[in-house]
């Protein structure tokens, strides 16, 4: 059915959250036999890297050194989780 839904966890240290979208959305852009957490927690990853890596190279000026630190270790920890760099899943190299 096209209303249905599922209700995520996502819990850091010393708090939680919880995120619900439609379980069609998450069939759609499943590979596999990802599960639901998977599946959005690919999306997360590509959403962070893009957002830092925006910060780093399209913001006003140059982004200080402990930004490009903070992209650089999110970006390996893409490639950890995806087996391939940002710049080759995204097409998008600097």
């Amino acid at each position: 059915m096209a209303n249905e839904t599922v209700t995520l966890t996502i819990e850091g240290e010393d708090s939680e959250d919880e995120l619900t979208v439609p379980s069609e959305l998450l069939d759609l852009l499943r590979e596999n036999d990802e599960t639901d957490p998977a599946v959005v927690g690919d999306i997360a990853m590509f959403g962070l890297a893009q957002r830092i890596h925006g910060a780093v190279h399209h913001g006003q000026g140059e982004a200080d050194q402990g930004i490009q630190d903070l992209e650089e270790l999110t970006l390996d920890l893409f490639e950890e989780r995806f087996g391939a760099s940002f710049a080759e899943l995204t097409g998008h190299d600097h």
